[in-house]
């Protein structure tokens, strides 16, 4: 019975309890206009820089305030010119939060993902270019799994499990990077040194 209520307790802790936003992070999210965007950060800047490749941390799906910083990266990702996802530290915010154009449904929603996880990825890889909303005139190819599976959670607490195949698992791989502090621009320079069978399978989708 003790082994049990062990192993309830931490099974709660670690999906019940998500840390919720600090003080900091709540008056950066709710400062100004919240129907506003708010600003993406940029490598250019040296704090900005520091923020991007900060490691990201899990948030509570519940917290109060985390709609408010959904809402607002979605208005960050609507006034870029051609912006398929963002990730919250692109907002300033280090925590596990993205929003993903889904070109694998119907009108290509844009849908938010909290605490996204990929717990497998194809051998098989795409080669294609990406940009980077952080980094200006950047646009270089690069190498993605073609398919991945992804854990997440969404603003009622509710996990997910989905495959997601294609162009859109290729925004997900990019806006994950984020959370880790992983930016494309050190990505390209560590590729060169690699060497991979090349699949031409990548293409975004045409509206």
């Amino acid at each position: 019975m003790r082994n049990f209520t062990f192993m309830l307790m931490l099974v709660v802790s670690v999906n019940g309890f998500s840390q919720k936003f600090t003080k900091d992070e709540k008056a950066f999210i709710l400062a100004g206009d919240v129907k506003t965007a708010l600003p993406i950060y940029q490598t250019n800047n040296e704090h900005q820089h520091r923020v991007l490749l900060a490691q990201s941390q899990d948030i509570s799906p519940k917290d109060k305030t985390l709609p408010v910083l959904i809402d607002r990266m979605r208005l960050a990702l609507a006034k870029t010119e051609g912006g398929v996802g963002i990730a919250a530290p692109q907002v300033g915010i280090n925590r596990r939060v993205i929003l993903v154009q889904r070109f694998d449904k119907t009108d290509y929603p844009v849908e938010y993902f909290i605490n996204p996880k990929i717990v497998w990825r194809s051998e098989l890889l795409n080669k294609g270019p990406e940009g980077d909303l952080s980094i200006d005139q950047f646009r270089e190819p690069f190498y993605r799994s073609y398919s991945i599976r992804l854990e997440y959670y969404d603003l009622d607490n509710k996990k997910h499990d989905e495959m997601v195949e294609g162009f859109t698992a290729v925004i997900f791989q990019h806006e994950i990077d984020h959370l880790s502090g992983i930016l494309i621009s050190d990505k390209f320079r560590n590729e060169k040194t690699l060497q991979y069978k090349e699949v031409k399978v990548y293409q975004k989708p045409k509206n």
